[in-house]
Order: structure tokens, then sequence, then C-alpha cells
């Protein structure tokens, strides 16, 4: 099926999905930092720091920390150093240009609070809970300075502008201000007037006004030319941090004219920034209130460039709000995703993203920037998503028991004008933990509670060029439809029928119009978690806690197909492939592709660590978008075309290589042949190739391998082609008959090379852990060989004694024919003595053939047997036996070794 090609304009399967994008949390809480140019935002995440660029969202350094917190951290105004510090009360100095750790030591005796890093950059100042404020040298990480002087812990610090004063202004949470002299190394003021912790120290563009917020919910003015307090600001708000902005850059704020005022901002736990008049106190500008928000600001910081103000929210998301425009939000990034519950494409083109992250707000992302909004409405967490079918309509269950529809207008500039609330749905009396739009119009909204109520709501009243969220719709008809929690609702593509789903382990098929009930689908054994139609069969297909997925005929709603593969409850399924796929996630973490006419699973998609509760595909089918209870968003692109191609075009190389390979050994081009034999991964080929060139060897030939020119070639590869080679040698050394040719290649290998070279060579431990055995066994195998050849030698010599010992004989019937007895004697002597001389021939070439077999008694994996003149069946002979045996001449004795030898 995947190695087919898709037919011209014909349906073809799908078997391939890859990540191609994420959505992960970038900040987690914290200190957060924008560098100065306004390129990067650098935040906190868990015991690491994130350097991201702020226009593409691309994750330019990772700095691991060291399994602590990160307590705070500071960037140089350069932006070529950043200063972190954790609870393991280690300072590390990071260089930004390589993302690496240039040092680290211990700096305090309590964990750093604070930081901040003078105008030059080239010191760093750490408050910590200790009491004590430390300045230290960036490029030499020394200690210059060591300040004591407060009672309690370090909560904020500040260099002084003016570099010719080298001020150093401090508070803490004895509800003091300092001000240090780095020169004298001694506090030029002591100010005292605030209640609470000081959360935040700013110095005026003349340098001579520092204010000082506190969580006493005021604001001191204090004059640094007499040292005294000046004025005081109430805020009447707890206050996280205050800072001043720039006289000279800020003409006009949302149409006021503030050329001629100095102006400052605070922001706290009421999750507003405002803007205050310097000299008066007086509010000049804040921020819009977002309705339903309940989170507090920890810190703004301030961007000379852009002239924004940067909001970090006790959520952990990130506004940016333009000064001049009236402090409108021009970008916001979402930190930190919590649990992913629902999501859904919207927009025409489904450029954006809708997501419900177990929060009261309904986050879109922007799939083409990095940039996220938020829409505020619901009072409790949002549970369920759906869109109309051209994706300009959102419905949004909560478990504040309401629904409410939204417009959007994704394309406008302006933030607060792209989603508008035409209305809500009250009247369940439990969380709505399903809603679903009708498909060809726009004027019915379902909603599935866990009430176990099924309502259907008339939007026809809501008015989509003025919207009006006081608006409420009402509903057609109210269903009690279940017996235990409705889990999911879908309505069919024709919107004559609707299916719910519900944890009493059954789906049901409903009139859309009328309400009442069509049929039910029973066969789950444990809850029903999602239901969805076919887009053009009649069938429904259903997932459930008890593994499966079914699918089931809506002509007489009998179970068609079960899918199995899933370890843990399937929570999502929808079809893909005009029907004929269905795409699935669950519990276990893993997405899974599915066939249905074969029933299999074509493949499985991981890359989630907890359950995948959302699950959303594309009107393309080219996408498919999963979040999960991981806090992880994976978009799932199809690679089905692009592997087919890919596939295709890598066979078609790999044919001309091949045939470039016959070529080169045609040619007896070894060089060429071995390297590209090597790149195609054939090792038989190559194999053929060195026993060829070994049974072509030339006489007289002093290479190693049979050519000079190969072992040249040897000689020249790289250090991963020789562990490729020799990968390859070591399977070949493990059949004897391909021995040959992997020792003369390993021999060629190791003499032209060094050691120090071979230590080098990648895996080169494990290559030789698999060549010494079989090595081992070869050379035993022709030591014994080797061995055997001396019994064939025996065996010829004793046949030369027979053949001397018959001439022997032919020369005593001589004897009788010799007339003369001395003649006689002699020749008997010569004999006696001729026959002495061979017999201790035999018995020499006898006793060397037994030492050799003893030493080595395995030839071929076989015992050999030694004859050492002592049987083990002695016992048993008789004693005639045994005097026929001791009467036995030496002669026969040795012929009886022989033929035990042979």
């Amino acid at each position: 099926m995947a190695s087919q090609a898709p037919p011209s304009g014909k349906i073809h399967l799908k078997t391939s999905f890859k990540s191609t994008q994420t959505i992960k949390s970038i900040y987690t809480g914290g200190k957060v930092c924008i560098s100065q140019d306004e390129q990067y935002i650098i935040t906190t995440v868990g015991e690491d720091i994130d350097v991201i660029e702020v226009k593409t969202g691309k994750k330019l350094w990772k700095l691991k920390g060291d399994t602590e917190i990160i307590t705070t951290f500071a960037v140089t105004p350069d932006g070529n150093t950043l200063v972190s510090a954790s609870r393991s009360l280690l300072l590390k100095t990071w260089d930004l240009r390589t993302g690496t750790l240039t040092r680290s030591l211990k700096a305090h005796e309590a964990p750093i609070i604070v930081m901040a890093i003078d105008p030059t950059s080239t010191i760093v100042a750490t408050g910590s809970a200790d009491s004590t404020i430390k300045v230290w040298d960036i490029a030499g990480g020394f200690c210059t300075h060591n300040f004591k002087g407060h009672g309690g812990v370090i909560s904020a610090l500040l260099f002084h502008p003016d570099q010719s004063k080298w001020w150093l202004c401090s508070g803490a949470d004895d509800c003091t201000v300092r001000v240090w002299n780095l020169k004298s190394r001694k506090a030029v003021a002591v100010f005292e007037s605030h209640v609470s912790v000081i959360r935040g120290l700013a110095v005026s563009d003349s340098g001579n006004t520092l204010i000082s917020g506190s969580r006493d919910k005021v604001v001191n003015v204090w004059d640094l030319t007499t040292m005294k307090l000046a004025t005081t600001y109430p805020i009447y708000e707890t206050l996280e941090t205050v800072g001043i902005l720039q006289k000279s850059k800020i003409q006009t704020i949302g149409g006021k004219d503030v050329s001629d005022k100095e102006l400052f901002y605070t922001a706290g736990e009421g999750g507003v920034i405002r803007i205050w008049d310097l000299k008066t106190g007086d509010l000049v500008a804040k921020q819009k209130e977002e309705q339903g928000s309940k989170s507090g600001i920890s810190d703004v910081l301030y961007n000379t460039i852009s002239q924004q103000l940067v909001s970090i929210t006790s959520d952990q998301n990130i506004l940016f709000f333009d000064i001049a425009n009236g402090m409108k939000r021009s970008k916001q990034i979402v930190g930190y995703n919590d649990e992913i519950i629902d999501v859904t494409h919207i927009g025409e083109e489904e450029t954006h993203l809708a997501v419900a992250a177990n929060s009261e707000q309904i986050r879109i992302f922007n799939l083409k920037e990095f940039e996220c909004d938020l829409i505020y409405g619901h009072t409790d967490i949002v549970i369920c998503l759906d869109k109309n079918s051209d994706g300009t309509l959102l419905a949004s269950g909560s478990k504040d028991n309401t629904a409410k529809v939204w417009t959007l207008d994704l394309e406008n500039e302006d933030p607060d004008e792209r989603y508008k609330c035409i209305g809500s749905c009250i009247g369940h009396t439990e969380a709505i933990g399903a809603v679903a739009l009708s498909r060809k119009t726009d004027g019915l909204l379902l909603t599935g509670s866990q009430d176990r109520t099924i309502k259907c709501w008339d939007l026809s009243t809501g008015d989509l060029d003025e919207p009006d969220q006081e608006h409420r719709f009402k509903s057609h008809y109210t269903i009690q439809a279940h017996d235990k929690d409705i889990n999911a609702i879908t309505i069919a593509p024709n919107d004559k029928i609707f299916a719910t789903g519900s944890q009493d382990k059954v789906a049901k098929i409903w009139d859309l119009q009328q309400g009442t009930l069509v049929g039910t689908c029973k066969g789950h054994k444990r809850g029903v978690w999602s239901v969805k139609f076919s887009p053009v069969d009649q069938c429904l297909a259903t997932s459930s806690g008890d593994k499966t997925i079914k699918i089931w005929s809506l002509n007489d709603f009998s179970c068609l197909r079960t899918f199995e593969g899933h370890t843990n409850s399937v929570l999502k399924v929808d079809f893909l492939t005009s029907g004929l796929q269905l795409v699935s996630s669950g519990s276990d973490g893993l997405v899974k592709l599915w066939t249905i006419r074969t029933n299999e699973c074509v493949t499985t998609l991981d890359n989630h660590t907890e359950k995948i509760w959302a699950l959303a595909v594309r009107k393309d089918e080219n996408m498919v978008v999963t979040g999960g209870a991981d806090s992880m968003i994976n978009f799932w692109q199809d690679f089905t075309e692009i592997e087919y191609a890919e596939k295709k075009q890598a066979q078609a190389e790999q044919v001309l290589k091949e045939q470039e390979l016959s070529n080169y050994l045609m040619r007896k081009d070894w060089k060429n042949a071995i390297t590209l034999a090597l790149s195609l991964e054939q090792p038989f080929r190559l194999l053929q190739l060195f026993n060829q060139i070994l049974r072509d060897r030339p006489e007289h030939d002093t290479s190693i391998t049979g050519l000079e020119a190969v072992d040249n070639v040897l000689n020249g590869l790289s250090l991963d082609q020789v562990a490729k080679l020799l990968g390859y040698v070591r399977d070949w050394n493990t059949h004897a008959k391909n021995m040959r040719a992997a020792q003369t290649v390993l021999h060629a290998v190791l003499k032209g090379r060094k050691i120090q070279e071979m230590v080098e060579i990648p895996g080169i431990k494990d290559l030789l852990d698999g060549l010494l055995p079989y090595s081992e066994r070869h050379f035993q195998r022709v030591e014994a060989l080797s061995i055997r050849s001396y019994v064939v030698d025996y065996t010829v010599q004793a046949m030369d004694l027979m053949t001397m010992m018959g001439d022997m004989d032919d020369m005593e019937l001589l004897d009788g024919e010799m007339d003369e007895d001395d003649d006689r004697a002699n020749l008997r002597a010569q004999r006696k003595a001729e026959e002495e001389r061979m017999a201790k021939e035999r018995h020499a070439a006898f006793e060397a053939a037994r030492a050799a077999t003893i030493e080595a008694p395995m030839v071929n994996g076989a015992a050999v047997i030694v004859d050492d003149g002592e049987d083990d069946d002695e016992d048993d002979e008789s004693p005639g036996d045994a005097d026929e045996a001791s009467g036995s001449s030496d002669a026969e004795q040795e012929e009886q070794s022989d033929e035990d030898m042979e």
C-alpha cells in the first residue's frame, strides 16, 4: 500500500505523519528579560533558561540548569552575557553568543533573590536571602564589594544610571532603602518610610530622583540631592514593580500630550499597568482591564526602542502594551499551557488554533506568528470547543454551566475587535462537557452537560454585526438523554441527526429537528468518550474507555468493525481520507492511524508523555493536531507523498550506483569499486571483490590483498569507512569459507595504520570483541590441520620401511647359497644392524606423532584418541592373553601401533 504510487486523481491512503511543530511551555514562572535590542526574550522554565526569538518563537538556546529552580538572572546591556542564580547557591555566567557556560561559583550562603547589572556590562550586584549584597566582576569572576546593613532578605537592586556616581540602590524586607557608594564602600543614605517589603526601585533621567514601590500600596519619591523623602503617592494596590519612562521619547499617550511630564508606571496584584505623573501623582493612563481576569502582575519590562511595556502575569502570560497607543495590547505570548483539554481549527483558512487549556480563558494561537490571544468571558474552566463549517463562529462550554458563542474576525489588527461574544446559553445545572454547531447553517447549537441533558439552542437571534455579550439564546428543546455524564456530541454532515456519547457505555442517535431518539448503539464495556460521523458513509465511529474503537451502521445500529490496539482509554477519534481511515488518541499518550477496510493500525505517533485529551483534523486532512495533559500541542503533518517520492528517488539512485559499481568491477577499477560498495552498504559484493582479487593474485606478488592498488585503497579509507569495513570483516569472519578474505582484509587494515589511528575508529572495541573469538578458532583449526599432516608423513615413511624390509628378506635367501661362513656371518651382522637402525627410526617417528597429538587433542571439534600403551580394558584380559601379548615380538607391537595410528 505504501510502496505503490498514489494514483492520479484518486484517493490514496495515508501511511506517515511526522511532528513538524510543537507548542510547549516557554515560561513557568520567575524572572523574564528582554534583550536591549528587543530581538530575544529570555524566560525561566523550571531549572532551565530559554532564549527565544520574539518574532518567530524559535528557540535559540536552552541553558541547562543544575536540577535546582532558577531564582533570578540578568542580561548585560550589550546582550553578550547572562548571569543566573539558582537554589543551589551557584552563580553562573553564560555566553549568549554560543549558549555555553563560562563560569560557575558559589556566591552567598543563601539563595540569591535579585540581581542587577551596571550600564557598562562590567559588574553585577547580587542580593541574597542572607541580607548581604555582593558586587562581582563579570569578566574576572571575583567579588569586588560586600555590603552589609539590611536586616532582611534583599528584594530590589538598581545601579544609578549616572556612571560618574557609582551608586547602588537596594531595598529589602526590612522596609528600608539604602544607597551605597561603590568607591567609598559605604552607605550614602538610608531611607525609612515604607512599612512593607520593597518591590521596585527606579531613578529618573536626571538622576536626582529615586522612587520606591512597596507592598504597602504606596510609592515614595526620594530627593537624591538632599537624601530626603520628597513625597508619597498612594496607589491603593499591592505593588510588585515600579519604573520611570524616558521623558524624551514619549510625546503622547492615547492622544494626550505628555511631552512636558515625567512619568512612572506601577503594577501589582490588580493585574493592571498604570502610568502616573511623577510631579503630581495623577493617573495618566492604564491598560484595559480584561473581563474575568484574575491574574496579577509579577513584573513589568520597559522596551525603550519600541516604547512598550511588557507585563509578566501570575498565570505565566507575557503581554505587550503600546504606550503611545493608549496602553493597547499589541502582542501576547502564552508562557505556560496547563492541561490541554480541547482544540479546534478556526478561521476560513484555518490559520489559527483555539485551545481550551484548563483555564477560564480560551487561547487563540496564530500558527503563522509567535503570538497568542486570550478570550475572556467564562468564569470557570473551559471544557469543550467547536466551530462552524467556515470557521467564523466558535462555541465554548465551561464548568460555569454556560455555553458562549463567539464571532471571529482574525484579520482585525485590533486584538479587542477580533473576538466578540454574540450571546450565552444559560440553562444547564451542571458543567457543560460537549458542544456542537450545525454544519450546513449557523442556526443551531447543541450542548451536553453533566446534568445528563441535551439542549438545542436557537442562534438566529444573535446579532453578528453588533454583538451583545449579554444576549441570551433560547432553547428549542431539552432531552434527558443519558443515565450518566455526556462526554461528546456530534452533528451529521447533513444536519438531520446527531449522536451523543456518555459514561453510561452507550451512544445514541437523535433527530436534530425534533430531538427524538432514532437508535442506540450498545456494545462498549466502558464509557463512550468520543463520537464522530463518517463524511461519506452511513456509519458512526465511537471510542471508549474499554480501549476500543467501534464503527456502527446507521441503518440497523449494529457494530460493523472493532479496532483494538490502544493500551488505555481511547479519548478521541476522527475520520480521515474521505472516511477510509481513522485517527485516534488515548490515555496511553499515543496517536494511531487505522485503515478501516483492513482493520489494521497503519502507524503509531508518539510525542506525548501523558494522556491525549484533544484531537483535531484540518479540512485538507494534511495536518492533525493533538493536545494532552503534558501541556504540549503537537502538529502532525502528512508525509505520505513526500516519503513515497523520496523512496522512488532513492531507488533510482540505487540502481544507477549499482550499475556504476558493475562498471567499475568490469574495468577492475578497484579503488572506486571498494568505495562505492562501502557507500552502497553491499558487503556481499565487497566480499566477492576481495575473493576475486585473491584468486587472481599474480606470481611473485608481495602485496597483502593480491594487488598493491587495493592495499593503497584500504590504507586511504577514512575512519568511518574503516569502521564500516571492519563491521563487514567481523561478519565474514564468522564463516570458515570466508575466513581467508576476512583475515586478508584485516591484515591489510591493521598493517597500514598505527595503534593511535585504530583507537580513534568509532566502535573499535565492539568490532574487536567480535573478531577475536572467531579468529582464535580459525587459527586453532589451521594448527590442528598442520598437526594432522604429521600422520601423513609418518604413513609414507612407514611404507618406505616396509619396502626396505622386503629387500632384506631377499638377502636371506641368498645366505643359503653362500658357501663361505665368514661371508654369511658378515651378512647377518649387517642385517641385524640395519634392523636395529630401522626400528629406532620407526620408534622415533611414532613418539613424535604421539607427542604432537597429545598437545592438540581437539581436531575440528572431535577428540583424537592417543594410545599411550595403557589400555583401560587391561583388567578384563585373561592371564593367557597377557602372556601371549608379552611373548609377541617388538616388531609386532610396532605394527599394532602403526595400525592404531592409521
